[in-house]
């Protein structure tokens, strides 16, 4: 089966995150100076506005800081999955993410709830990092 949802279009900032998820892991960028993270993608770190800064490996462990739940179809690949919700989720390394929820089962989605990453893998070529409940 193939997958039919729409995929990001990877650019020149946001290329190494999306390869490091086609390698299973989940990365932002981090400033040199300060050593915060930053996320999404830029030519600057926005703490010192220069470009000292460095991909790194995050934890893939954070808390869902948002969320809506999607009602209708805006994109034909979503069409069986609705309702679906789409997340923002805080990182423990303090960047966020827009993404998906997998694996709820009987869990009631919520503010502030545990989540770690997990990879789909959409294509050969493209892998996407996707959230679950912190085990």
């Amino acid at each position: 089966m193939s997958y039919v949802k729409p995929l990001p279009e990877p650019d020149k900032w946001s290329g190494p995150f999306f390869e490091a998820a086609r390698n299973e892991r989940l990365a932002a960028q981090r400033c040199t100076a300060t050593g915060k993270f930053f996320f999404p993608p830029a030519p600057v770190s926005p703490f010192t506005r220069d470009k000292n800064w460095s991909w790194e490996t995050l934890s893939g462990r954070g808390k869902i800081a948002s969320f809506v739940v999607m009602h209708q179809k805006y994109f034909p690949g979503f069409a069986d999955e609705i309702p679906y919700a789409v997340i923002e989720v805080e990182l423990d390394e303090g960047v966020r993410l827009i993404s998906n929820i997998i694996e709820l089962g009987s869990l009631t989605l919520e503010v502030g709830m545990p989540v770690e990453v997990v990879f789909l893998k959409a294509t050969d070529d493209f892998t996407l990092p996707v959230f679950k409940p912190a085990t």
